[in-house]
């Protein structure tokens, strides 16, 4: 592993409807460590917002921590969100889920009005002031506007509702397929649309790949 050039990997749970995309962050991991890079997970020590059955889609009664709950994907090799040192690492990757627009922030209820979660938000304008390289994938870009302003450059794929938001929030989006990644040289942010677009763990992979090769070159 080559300890130059770390990677801290943010979760939001575990679960495309309430937390992480699990396949996302498997496929993240996978891609870092094919590319010998080392990385470390994090996930902010909070209340999700709900927890949803993945069997039946719909809400239960339960409640359940981000940070526990990521644990799950990475077999407990996570640290909270509050030992995050942006000056430890070379770039940072967020993968998509409903987590990243419901426990990151509140995107899925209030859409361009969107406010994002206070420690999320410090760590990504770490990251920004300090113009290190950053992925999103899925859903988690649309936050970009937010954390980097006006004019950030980025994909989800080509769902309308979701490009309207962003727009409405002054961002450039750039139509892309699943296996394709959109470069903001100036932010130094790459994104790609994940399961915004594929059907297939195969299909993810691809765009997931060229987003962690294009994070090395940067880096």
């Amino acid at each position: 592993m080559d300890t130059d050039k770390k990677v801290a990997v943010i979760l939001s749970g575990c679960g495309v409807y309430d937390g992480a995309e699990i396949n996302e962050v498997v496929l993240t991991l996978l891609s870092l460590e094919e590319n010998k890079i080392q990385y470390q997970c994090f996930a902010p020590d909070i209340e999700q917002y709900h927890v949803v059955n993945h069997c039946t889609g719909n809400e239960v009664t339960e409640r359940r921590n981000v940070l526990v709950e990521s644990a799950r994907i990475v077999r407990g090799k996570i640290k909270p969100l509050s030992k995050y040192e942006a000056s430890e690492f070379a770039a940072m990757i967020v993968p998509g889920g409903f987590g990243v627009a419901k426990n990151f922030s509140d995107f899925a209820f209030k859409g361009a009005n969107v406010k994002v979660e206070k420690g999320f938000l410090a760590i990504c304008e770490a990251f920004k002031n300090s113009k290190k390289p950053v992925g999103f994938m899925c859903i988690a870009p649309v936050l970009l506007s937010k954390i980097y302003g006006k004019g950030v450059v980025l994909t989800v794929g080509n769902d309308k509702d979701t490009i309207a938001a962003i727009s409405t929030m002054g961002g450039e989006h750039k139509v892309s397929t699943v296996n394709e990644i959109v470069f903001d040289e100036k932010n130094k942010i790459v994104t790609t649309p994940a399961y915004m677009l594929a059907t297939s763990i195969f299909e993810a992979k691809k765009g997931i790949d060229m987003l962690i090769k294009k994070i090395i070159e940067i880096m």
